[in-house]
């Protein structure tokens, strides 16, 4: 496995500063993705300095006295097999864990979820598109993606566990209000975090290349969250 570090962070923990990291693989291939190194997880590929698992840990426990969490993102972290063993190796520093998933794979978080050792501290669920669109983006077979989703966002709400959720308002009309609606049913009372596109380094160069300007971009981003407030959601816009 190989785990892209990102040392200190203010963004990636809500109220915490953590360190970051970025694990290889994923089986979506969302074009706006801009951290294609994490996709296209072969070694040519990457354009920055990368880690082993006992490497991070080791600068975790050195790095302890700072550190407040740490955040296991991706790529999608939960493709991993070792994930619930490397959450268990944070929490004994100790530090608190965060998770970030796409939540295509429930199985993995019903099994981290079930041992106290490997329980995150929070959860960060990204919801791209409409679970009925999820086609679109996976890398192989798309039967019952839709239905993945929806197990995994039950298991969140049912964990106790601390969570939010997170969308990003895409340029071209890519991601509407009827996808909202569509993804309104998998979330609870938690924030829900809408963010604006913003281009570079993307999986399909095409996306660096859009015209749409960052006021509209932001402005489309306060739209959906206000869309997701009248469906009486926790939508959290920017600014």
């Amino acid at each position: 496995m190989k785990i892209a570090l990102r040392k200190t962070s203010l963004l990636d923990y809500p109220g915490k500063i953590a360190a970051a990291a970025f694990v290889s693989g994923c089986n979506l291939r969302c074009p706006w993705c801009h951290n294609p190194e994490l996709v296209r997880p072969e070694p040519e590929s990457w354009n920055t300095e990368t880690l082993s698992p006992d490497e991070v840990l080791a600068f975790l426990h050195k790095r302890r006295a700072v550190l407040s969490g740490a955040v296991i993102s991706g790529g999608e972290p939960c493709l991993w097999k070792d994930l619930p063993g490397f959450i268990a190796e944070i929490k004994k520093i100790p530090l608190l864990v965060k998770l970030d998933t796409n939540g295509t794979i429930p199985s993995m978080l019903e099994m981290i979820f079930a041992d106290e050792k490997s329980r995150p501290d929070y959860i960060a669920l990204d919801l791209k598109l409409a679970p009925s669109r999820y086609a679109l983006l996976i890398n192989g077979p798309a039967a019952n993606t839709a239905g993945a989703l929806k197990q995994s966002a039950a298991l969140i709400h049912s964990s106790g566990i601390e969570h939010g959720f997170r969308t990003l308002a895409l340029p071209m009309n890519f991601i509407t209000e009827r996808d909202i609606e569509e993804l309104a049913p998998l979330v609870d009372e938690a924030p829900w975090q809408f963010r604006a596109f913003r281009g570079g380094n993307c999986l399909d160069k095409t996306w660096d290349c859009i015209e749409e300007t960052e006021a509209e971009l932001e402005k489309r981003a306060k739209d959906l969250a206000e869309k997701a407030r009248q469906l009486g959601k926790r939508g959290i816009g920017p600014g």
